[in-house]
């Protein structure tokens, strides 16, 4: 279960050969989505009812903003490398790409693959333009 909104992760295990670092552990994982992002791309500017998602930086570095729907406060987080960030159902986010990024979307819930639109709702405001 989630505990915290952002985290830093951190290795579980480091020897001469590398390390082994969970990103997301105990939940049900749909989806995993590589995604790619020049220096000034905007990505989402929508929520999700039924699905959470976990974004975790590979490279770059990413502006989000977050907005639990309908009448939550916008709260800005500066991701970078390492930085795991939780969006439960219902909670709007924006991604900028600040630099060109590489980040994972790990979703659980029903939008995946071809249902990517099932349960995405685009803001009429966006957090991000």
């Amino acid at each position: 279960m989630i505990k915290q909104k952002k985290t830093k992760t951190r290795a579980n295990f480091t020897d001469v050969r590398g390390e082994i670092r969970d990103l997301v552990v105990g939940e049900k994982i749909d989806t995993v989505t590589l995604i790619t992002s020049k220096k000034g791309a905007i990505r989402a500017n929508h929520y999700h009812k039924k699905t959470s998602q976990f974004d975790y930086i590979i490279s770059g570095l990413i502006e989000c903003r977050t907005k639990l729907m309908p009448k939550g406060r916008v709260v800005k987080h500066i991701l970078k490398a390492g930085d795991l960030l939780y969006h439960p159902a219902n909670e709007a986010h924006a991604l900028l790409a600040l630099e060109d990024s590489v980040f994972l979307s790990i979703t659980c819930g029903p939008r995946r693959g071809g249902k990517y639109e099932s349960d995405t709702y685009r803001l009429e405001k966006p957090l991000i333009v």
